[in-house]
């Protein structure tokens, strides 16, 4: 017999020490059955799976079921390349500081309205920004939530101050910037679409393979960025590509170009003219 797939080919299981209200919890956000993980032994099951979303004691991580060699996904503020940005990455003088205004707009209030990995996110907190993450996947929230509570629960004061200014919402950006009071409007209102698949899949990140598959490509980007436009108190920021086309074929602006990334910056009375 074989177990039901969820919409994304995700299964979703633990280990006998993980907490099993948590799993309970996760399994009912995605919307998928609980799999003993024994049970992935068998050819047919493991076939019948493209993911598994396995909490391992504490941790939330995205397996690969088809490529058993590539290591887990797993959102970590704590430690790798989210602590080393951190440390090392120029702070209030990095491009995406730049671009949301930092100096201009200290302390600023901002809505990322694509949050998936939430690096960003992170780093606009840990410079002193107010982040409300939105995130309608369920996968990604469900991984970003686990993320947060693991600092939460951890002994690092420095890094629990950071995301006590992350707060996490497990939504659809369109319809929670539709239902803002003008006197609600952040400062800035951040997007970071999903980049165009590549060409040649040895090039796409690990993290962006899996989420190309889990979340799909971005339908309404082009949409996002004209309701924010009306929507921000000073400024939209969108992240993009260095060679990109610019979103929705509205001209920002200015941008901020680094060695791979651009930062196109909205204003928002200036720019309502393109709607």
């Amino acid at each position: 017999m074989l177990i039901p797939l969820s919409q994304q080919g995700i299964a979703i299981s633990g280990s006998k020490d993980c907490d099993s209200i948590a799993l309970n919890n996760i399994a009912k956000c995605i919307g998928a059955t609980i799999v003993p993980s024994h049970l992935f032994e068998d050819k047919i099951n493991k076939n019948s799976f493209q993911y598994l979303l396995y909490l391992k004691s504490d941790r939330l991580e995205l397996r690969s079921l088809q490529y058993k060699k590539q290591r887990a996904v797993c959102i970590d503020f704590l430690e790798g390349k989210t602590r080393h940005r951190r440390l090392y990455g120029g702070g209030k003088g990095q491009d995406l500081a730049k671009a949301i205004g930092i100096k201009k707009i200290p302390n600023a209030n901002i809505i990322d309205a694509t949050a998936g990995l939430g690096r960003d996110a992170f780093v606009l907190a840990s410079i002193g920004c107010y982040v409300t993450l939105l995130e309608r996947n369920p996968v990604i929230y469900s991984l970003l939530k686990n993320a947060l509570e693991r600092v939460y629960h951890s002994d690092d004061q420095q890094v629990k101050d950071i995301c006590v200014r992350m707060r996490l919402i497990h939504t659809n950006a369109s319809e929670y910037l539709l239902a803002q009071k003008e006197s609600e409007r952040a400062d800035v209102i951040y997007l970071d679409p999903m980049f165009p698949s590549r060409k040649k899949s040895a090039k796409v990140k690990k993290e962006m393979s899996y989420f190309h598959d889990i979340v799909g490509e971005d339908q309404d980007s082009d949409r996002l960025l004209k309701l924010a436009i009306g929507c921000a108190g000073k400024r939209i920021v969108v992240k993009r590509p260095r060679l990109a086309k610019a979103l929705a074929g509205l001209k920002a602006q200015f941008s901020i170009t680094g060695k791979s990334t651009r930062y196109d910056v909205y204003l928002p009375k200036n720019s309502l003219k393109h709607l």
